[in-house]
């Protein structure tokens, strides 16, 4: 199946994120303690904690780290108790956003989030306002020029739902999120490690988005990602400053 195409976009968030370093072990953090106080500490049994101790051995988290983290959220040792809240919104054009967030005073986050997109061109909106234009997957993205049959064969076998070629020659798995682990691993097995992998709220059509009002919704993009509570940030515009 052919798609748009999304790499030059998927990499310049890549390098966005990869800049703001400093703040993703906190939010690797706060995701392994919300894993293992719902699902419990053994990764074995906790297919969210094992993709959170994933992304913290990503990042380079010391093993000690991860371990303290863990029995702090299981209650071996005391902690914050961090509420899972989403928000969705408008963008500049019309783009939409979800911000997905994790947070010990809720009155603060809301604020903060509205505040934002007051200040730079957008509206938060309610609780649907924007969700249905995204599905929730787990996305697995190589970069043009890897072996498309191979990728193709180990991923649909694996269970994968669809496998797509964006315009510019990246290729996209796409799989249900409970089968995203296993997909990942089967494709990783057969020598095929993806550039961008998770869990996410991939938008089903996009919003081109140049010039002016591209860097002004990129502002808002930055402001949003910025804030401490605030782990993820998904949204529609395919941005060309």
């Amino acid at each position: 199946m052919a798609g748009h195409s999304k790499w030059a976009n998927i990499q310049h968030r890549k390098g966005r994120q990869d800049e703001k370093r400093g703040k993703i072990w906190t939010r690797i953090i706060r995701e392994i303690t919300v894993a293992a106080r719902h699902g419990g500490p053994d990764i074995k049994d906790n297919p969210r904690l094992r993709l959170a101790v994933d992304k913290a051995k990503g990042a380079n988290m010391p093993a000690d780290r991860i371990k303290y983290n863990i029995d702090k959220a299981s209650g071996n040792l005391d902690g914050v108790n961090y509420e899972e809240n989403r928000y969705e919104g408008y963008g500049i054009g019309g783009a939409a956003i979800i911000i997905d967030t994790m947070t010990d005073n809720k009155v603060r986050t809301v604020a903060e989030v509205r505040h934002a997109f007051s200040k730079h061109g957008g509206n938060l909106g309610t609780d649907g306002s924007v969700s249905f234009q995204f599905k929730h997957c787990g996305q697995l993205v190589f970069a043009p020029g890897s072996d498309e049959d191979k990728i193709m064969e180990v991923a649909l076998e694996a269970g994968a739902e669809d496998v797509i070629t964006d315009d510019d020659g990246a290729i996209e798995v796409l799989t249900a999120p409970f089968e995203f682990e296993a997909v990942k691993n089967a494709l990783e097995a057969a020598g095929l490690t993806a550039e961008i992998a998770g869990v996410t709220m991939r938008a089903e059509n996009t919003i081109e988005l140049t010039g002016e009002d591209a860097a002004r919704m990129q502002k808002l993009l930055d402001v949003l990602e910025d804030l401490d509570d605030v782990q993820d940030v998904f949204h529609n515009a395919s941005i060309n400053e």
